[in-house]
């Protein structure tokens, strides 16, 4: 096979592979799902396709063009940058999702997420599921059903998950609504005010979607938390463009809040 013919298989694997990039970042735009995380995800393979197609025209720019040149190499080193940086958080999200509570008693906070009409979305599901199986091992533990009410909404999401839990076995007097938040910050921050005011003693326990577990720790430690996780898992389609969306929301965090 001669330089050129190897030439062309490269381009074309690389073509392939970055379409299918550019297509796990889509699937979730057919089910509504649009945000930062699938956004950022299609702008970038879909780059790194036009990069592969114009290949050539690119080369002789950057041979023949400083200021294009200079873009380039800053552009690259960002790249880099920012990919060791998110390998960097993936492992802290990763190790953040594995921190399990110790038995006993707990307070657990079930974070919202969206409610379509009166029925939880996948995601909010899977995180009252995680929280059932979890409460029905700890009888001891209380519940903090945690999420306000969007203007799309019928219940509120804190509604949703009683009524979820309860429909699963769970005592309605183990159930605390906190039905005013409008983010992870708010749930934190309004759960623990239930927490003071009710008494609970023992541990904290936060169950979310394991790529969120480490931001909503972040947010516990700034309001004088020691939380512990239990984690709910994320169907593989939807995962890659949550974990990015996730990565940008824990640089924010820390860099602004």
């Amino acid at each position: 096979m001669s330089i050129m013919e190897k030439g062309t298989l490269v381009k074309v694997c690389l073509s392939l592979i970055f379409a299918v990039g550019f297509i796990v970042f889509f699937v979730p735009v057919t089910a509504g799902i649009i945000n930062f995380g699938n956004a950022v995800g299609m702008a970038l393979f879909t780059f790194l396709f036009m990069l592969v197609i114009f290949w050539n025209k690119a080369s002789e720019l950057f041979r023949t063009n400083a200021v294009f040149r200079g873009i380039s190499i800053f552009a690259a080193m960002l790249a880099i940058a920012f990919a060791v940086l998110a390998v960097i958080i993936s492992a802290n999200m990763a190790a953040a999702a594995g921190n399990t509570p110790p038995k006993g008693k707990t307070a657990v906070i079930v974070l919202g997420c969206k409610v379509k009409g009166e029925e939880p979305s996948l995601m909010l599901r899977k995180r009252i599921m995680a929280a059932c199986e979890f409460l029905k091992n700890e009888p001891e533990a209380v519940c903090i059903a945690s999420g306000g009410q969007g203007s799309d909404e019928l219940i509120s999401e804190a509604e949703c998950i009683k009524r979820i839990l309860e429909e699963n076995g769970i005592s309605s007097d183990r159930i605390i609504l906190e039905d005013r938040s409008t983010s992870t910050d708010e749930n934190i921050r309004f759960s623990k005010e239930i927490i003071m005011k009710n008494g609970l003693d023992g541990s904290v326990t936060i169950v979310t979607n394991t790529y969120h577990q480490l931001r909503a720790s972040m947010i516990a430690d700034k309001y004088g938390m020691e939380t512990y996780a239990v984690s709910a898992d994320t169907s593989l389609w939807l995962l890659p463009t949550y974990w990015l969306r996730e990565i940008f929301g824990i640089i924010y965090q820390k860099l602004f809040l």
